[in-house]
């Protein structure tokens, strides 16, 4: 049987298919649905130092192929998940990812404080949040921003830091470096790209904050495109993601350098993406005489 096991910035995940931040709760949502045995790691509900009840208004809508959402990265906050959260997420058996945004390049350390003292075994920076002092730009957009705060935080967690990145970045391979050179074990991409929807009746926009983030299949040669650019830059490891909801999906993602690959949106259509994407892959290598990810990975660079 296909060997699927992956190893991510020197911890060992049992598959390649991870539970994307802010689509698969923290686990335990899906413990009783998914054989956990067939998922790699679990990337937990966004964080952020305190807790945030999110945006107001419609936080989902559908579009063709896709999804556009608005949550606002409601949280329970980084102590809370401590306490709470983690206990239960330990023990369903994937590895574990602590998501951490900030709002401030402050609460981001302080943030990695917490989480560097706690038995995570990643934490996965997300970039993607507003700078307040430069008027709202994320972090993710310039790569001089992310790579100061990708520094910063280095120096506050001996964890393995997997940075996630946006494709709303001025230049994706530009920023990769900038945050591999500031210190990353890891990176991810892509999150969400920017976008919008209007009501005809109400003759505005939806979202109460205009703009919003489009995932889904819609999204996904692009993102194949930005991690097969990234891939060929960069020495550490790279997480795909972006619309992947099929074995098919996953293994392009591998074969354009992908180490693993994580499962968002299409956790919403069916509860076992996750599993039958990882199943999928071990079927397609038993089929191919593939006996590891390593013989396929990057095959396509």
């Amino acid at each position: 049987m296909a060997d699927l096991r992956v190893n991510l910035c020197g911890k060992e995940l049992r598959t390649p298919v991870i539970g994307a931040s802010g689509t698969y709760g923290f686990g335990g949502e899906f413990s009783g649905i998914v054989d956990m045995n067939w998922v790699g790691a679990v990337s937990g509900k966004g964080l952020t130092l305190e807790g945030k009840a999110g945006n107001t208004g419609v936080r989902l809508y559908e579009t063709p192929s896709g999804l556009i959402n608005s949550i606002g990265l409601q949280n329970p906050g980084v102590r809370h998940f401590i306490e709470h959260e983690l206990p239960a997420m330990r023990a369903l058996g994937p590895a574990v990812m602590a998501n951490l945004g900030g709002s401030t390049i402050e609460t981001y350390e302080e943030g990695a404080r917490l989480l560097d003292a706690t038995d995570v075994d990643f934490i996965e920076l997300n970039i993607s949040c507003p700078n307040v002092k430069a008027g709202g730009i994320a972090y993710g957009v310039k790569a001089d921003s992310a790579h100061e705060v990708v520094s910063r935080v280095r120096k506050c967690t001996t964890k393995p830091l997997i940075v996630k990145l946006s494709p709303n970045a001025e230049n994706i391979t530009e920023m990769a470096l900038a945050c591999e050179d500031a210190g990353a074990d890891g990176l991810s991409l892509v999150n969400t790209f920017q976008a919008m929807a209007i009501d005809l009746d109400k003759r505005r926009p939806v979202f109460d904050n205009v703009f919003a983030g489009l995932s889904g299949p819609a999204i996904r040669p692009i993102a194949l495109r930005m991690v097969y650019q990234v891939c060929k830059a960069v020495k550490v490891p790279v997480v795909g993601l972006g619309g992947i909801a099929t074995a098919h999906d996953a293994l392009e993602f591998i074969m354009a350098g992908a180490a693993a690959v994580q499962i968002g949106t299409a956790n919403f259509a069916n509860p076992r993406a996750c599993e039958d994407v990882a199943r999928g892959v071990a079927d397609w290598m038993d089929a191919h005489n593939v006996a590891t990810l390593d013989e396929i990975r990057g095959a396509a660079l």
